[in-house]
């Protein structure tokens, strides 16, 4: 009995939640929501497939606050996003599309299942979440930005929607971190203003406060700043942004400005269509053109993003040298985005390539490994990076809902040479042994996987659904190949199903293989090759089969 009225009760407060959300439809695009006041969110049901939905947000004194866009539910709701009110009294939206396929505005579902709410659930309610990757608690996330160390904590800000599992409605998203791997969920960081919405840029330290760079996309792409005085926690942004403009190019983003100790200044690179531009600047806020790099350099099969540019010292070597980070989409390796870079000097005024123009480096051989940056001012001068882990050919696409994408593991770059050329050598960051397990005899979910090799190793990971992963190791050749079209779901896109390869500069001895449930990481362990891939086996890999070589595999703890 009592069972039934406690069922009741739910039925009788769910349907008392809909009823509160009364809209005024105003003709066959447009409709008025009035907001009941002393609620925390507004829970807005999505429907992926659909339109965007282009919501106008009023305060009681009709001013406009925001403006976002939300594919609002208008047969099935796919999940749920919320909406923080914070003052909101009305919504105003118009609907896109063609309305004559959708039907009248006033029966869409999204009216019937908006509800307010006080909380919002961000229990992993997917089977394909990373355990020991870093993700959103919801929502949709491409480029990391803004990243640096301070006082023990690692920051990570990130392109972030939080009305969708799609990309739209650009902020900055922010993460914490003790130790590169457990990752905390802060506060937004930075939402859009007037000048556009947020995209990608990066983070200083400068004394006690922190300087975020980033892009103002609006009707035009212009840079701007935000300075934080509690550690990173929150931003107030610069009165006199924009800081940098430009009319030459429809192209022109992802700032990162670092301090340059040989010439007393700040440095910023920035991209611009197809090439990058190198500033100085005394204060953050002035900033002197210097130079450009990339006529006739490298890969242009797409647009140049997200650039880094620092200094790495061999020591054991004797080297040192200036890398230029350059990430591109498309005209990856095997399509797609990826992360290309360029090894030379810089003065603080131009950058010099040691290398010839048509030579192309790549970071990582794998699909999805993009948007490639380094922590500012991280410890013990490492370089520490991470990158986002999808490719734009398919990211809106794959298997999740509740989120979608992840970051890669934490990785330190160095220096080697090869021939006549220096490359960047790339390793999982140390703590990444610091959360090796005890070891287990088979692979599972979440797993390292050492591979001692032979000169010819063949590795197959595979469920007892028939799915598997194919890698193979040639040291004639000196490569290395991954094979994922039998990984499990590959029917999302065309572009997934492939097989990637990379060169091994040399001989390989052992390779690091880092599992979680929708990812493959691999490196040689020496640096030389690192190749990353997204996988969704609809169950965890658990048998794995090595001809040529030895498997040791260890749990990872999380």
């Amino acid at each position: 009995m009592k069972k039934c009225l406690f069922l009741l009760m739910a039925v009788m407060l769910a349907l008392t939640m809909q009823a509160q959300v009364k809209a005024t439809v105003l003709g066959d695009r447009y409709a008025m929501l009035k907001v009941k006041q002393g609620e925390k969110y507004l829970l807005l049901p999505v429907q992926e497939s659909e339109d965007i939905a282009a919501i106008t947000v009023l305060n009681g004194q009709n001013d406009m606050v925001q403006r976002m866009n939300v594919k609002l539910a208008i047969d099935r709701v796919d999940y749920y996003v919320p909406y923080e009110l914070k003052g909101a009294s009305l919504l105003d939206i118009e609907f896109h599309g063609d309305r004559r396929q959708k039907g009248a505005v006033g029966e869409f579902v999204c009216w019937k299942e908006m509800k307010y709410s006080n909380t919002f659930d961000t229990t992993n309610c997917e089977h394909f979440r990373p355990i020991y990757h870093h993700t959103p608690l919801y929502g949709w996330m491409n480029d990391p930005n803004g990243m640096f160390y301070k006082d023990g904590v690692w920051h990570l800000y990130y392109q972030w929607n939080p009305y969708g599992s799609q990309w739209e409605n650009m902020t900055w998203g922010h993460s914490t971190s003790k130790d590169l791997v457990h990752w905390e969920a802060q506060p937004t960081a930075i939402e859009a203003d007037w000048l556009g919405s947020i995209f990608s840029g990066s983070c200083v330290t400068r004394g006690d406060e922190v300087v975020a760079m980033y892009t103002s996309a609006g009707h035009h792409q212009t840079q701007s700043l935000a300075i934080s005085k509690d550690g990173g926690r929150t931003f107030k942004k610069y009165s006199g942004n924009p800081v940098l403009t430009t009319s030459d190019v429809a192209d022109f983003r992802d700032p990162r400005p670092f301090w340059n100790e040989d010439i007393k200044a700040w440095n910023l690179i920035l991209a611009a269509g197809q090439e990058m531009r190198i500033y100085s600047s005394k204060d953050l806020k002035e900033w002197k053109y210097e130079s450009s790099f990339g006529k006739e350099y490298g890969n242009h099969g797409g647009v140049w993003e997200c650039p880094d540019l620092f200094e790495i010292r061999n020591e054991k070597l004797g080297m040192s040298n200036w890398v230029l980070l350059c990430n591109i989409n498309p005209g990856g390796p095997f399509g797609g985005s990826a992360t290309q870079y360029f090894v030379g000097q810089f003065d603080g005024h131009k950058f010099t390539c040691e290398s010839m123009p048509k030579v192309t480096k790549w970071l990582d051989y794998g699909k999805d490994h993009y948007a490639t940056v380094s922590f500012y001012n991280a410890p013990e001068n490492r370089r520490v990076v991470l990158a986002w882990m999808s490719n734009w050919q398919y990211a809106n696409q794959v298997p999740t809902h509740q989120f979608r994408s992840a970051n890669s593991i934490p990785r330190d770059l160095g220096l080697f040479r090869c021939g006549e050329e220096t490359y960047v050598s790339v390793k999982p960051s140390k703590e990444m042994l610091a959360v090796r397990g005890a070891r287990l005899k088979a692979p599972t979910e979440a797993c390292e996987i050492v591979i001692d090799m032979k000169g010819q190793t063949q590795i197959v990971l595979s469920n007892t659904k028939g799915e598997q992963v194919t890698m193979h190791y040639d040291g004639a050749k000196q490569t290395f190949t991954m094979d994922r079209t039998k990984s499990g779901d590959v029917s999302f896109s065309e572009a997934f199903p492939c097989t990637t390869e990379a060169p091994t500069y040399g001989q390989v001895k052992q390779l690091r293989l880092f599992i979680d449930r929708s990812s493959i990481e691999v490196f040689d362990t020496e640096g030389k090759m690192s190749m990353t891939n997204l996988v969704f086996p609809s169950e965890p890999y658990n048998t794995i089969k090595v001809k040529g070589g030895k498997a040791t595999i260890y749990a990872i703890k999380h």
